[in-house]
């Protein structure tokens, strides 16, 4: 494979690049400059907020993002190799089986620490320390009451 062949990858991604340095340059000299400080207060879901929130956005929201990013790579690497399975024989079948595994093996490792539990009072290791397993119970009881 020569050089050439990339040429039209490389064409396109000048052009990518131009359009998207041209759009925000132009957008950035042509659009009107009107401050007002309706604009530049903070919009929320259309909510103005009236004081700053009482804790920080949960971590937990961030590592189920990172979670999601993860295993989503992980699921385009799998539909590469569905698509030219049969060039890679019993190996490439091998492998892939090892890699699924992994990813099983992830997933059960992340479900079992409680990255994916959100329910802070039914946490095993918050039991002894935040809400005790009476208070746990009572309060699910009074749910379903």
């Amino acid at each position: 494979m020569t050089l050439s062949a990339y040429l039209p990858i490389a064409l396109a991604f000048i052009l990518a690049v131009g359009f998207a340095t041209v759009s925000l340059t132009l957008s950035r000299l042509l659009a009107p400059k009107k401050p007002t400080p309706e604009k530049l207060a903070p919009y929320e879901c259309g909510i103005v907020p009236l004081q700053e929130p009482a804790q920080r956005f949960p971590v937990k929201f961030y590592l189920v993002a990172m979670l999601f990013v993860i295993f989503d790579v992980e699921i385009i690497f799998l539909f590469a190799w569905a698509v030219r399975w049969q060039e890679f024989g019993w190996a490439g079948i091998a492998a892939m089986g090892i890699f699924v595994l992994l990813v099983i093996e992830t997933l059960v490792y992340v479900w079992k620490r409680g990255a994916l539990d959100w329910n802070v009072a039914h946490r095993e290791r918050y039991r002894r320390v935040v809400a005790p397993i009476e208070t746990v119970v009572a309060d699910s009881n009074e749910e379903a009451a």
